[in-house]
């Protein structure tokens, strides 16, 4: 039997995270954050003096890349060298180079190919931009997060203060996020979408409870219990 996967896509500030890490809980499947995997090729591009913006460079590196994958207290993690990252990918440096990497033909086709080899190591709760619409276009579990712009970067706000990450006002943050929104959803390759038959749901007025009661209340009935 395949494992089964559930998808849920959406922008930056959506509540993707916080929802899948809880649904893993509940059900017993392996949280998967797939915008790591872009952060780590960027990082890890930037850190061997791989221009962002130079798509064929970024191409050729993500192709001698390796990442080593492996269930730890439900989720995947993720680390290379077995140095794991941390919050070392979650910077402004990389949130202003992942877009120009992560629309690279090249490390989207290497990270898809990476995403659905974990099928090997069990049940999924895979978050992302294009899970639903190209990683996994066969689950029956497809979904995705949205909420207004103003909330969405009041949630990363607070994450990046609980994190210490380097401040930015919630202004700075907002307009990342707009730019983040933009690249992604006009990419040529595997844009930021809703995929066809996704169930659509706004968190903006909702607590994190209901998002995650309305998701598994719309799961097929035998993946409802642990």
């Amino acid at each position: 039997m395949t494992n089964r996967v559930i998808a849920i896509d959406g922008p930056s500030g959506s509540g993707k995270s916080t929802v899948s890490r809880a649904i893993g809980q509940k059900l017993g499947f392996l949280h998967v954050d797939s915008g790591a995997l872009y952060r780590i090729v960027t990082w890890q591009g930037l850190l061997h003096g791989v221009d962002p913006n130079d798509a064929a460079a970024v191409a050729a590196f993500a192709g001698r890349l390796a990442v080593e994958m492996t269930a730890v207290d439900g989720a995947v993690r993720f680390s290379v060298g077995g140095v794991e990252p941390g919050d070392a990918i979650r910077t402004a440096e990389i949130n202003a180079a992942v877009s120009p990497v992560s629309k690279v033909p090249e490390v989207r086709a290497k990270v898809t190919a990476w995403l659905r080899d974990l099928r090997r190591l069990g049940d999924l709760v895979v978050e992302g931009r294009d899970i639903g619409s190209v990683v996994f276009p066969d689950s029956p579990a497809r979904f995705y997060l949205d909420a207004a712009p103003e909330e969405r970067a009041r949630r990363r706000h607070l994450e990046e203060q609980a994190k210490g990450l380097p401040k930015q006002d919630r202004e700075a943050v907002m307009a990342s996020l707009l730019n983040r929104d933009r690249i992604d959803s006009s990419r040529a390759v595997a844009p930021l979408k809703v995929a066809e038959g996704a169930l659509v749901i706004d968190s903006t007025r909702m607590p994190i409870e209901e998002v995650v009661a309305t998701v598994i209340s719309h799961l097929p009935e035998e993946w409802r219990e642990p």
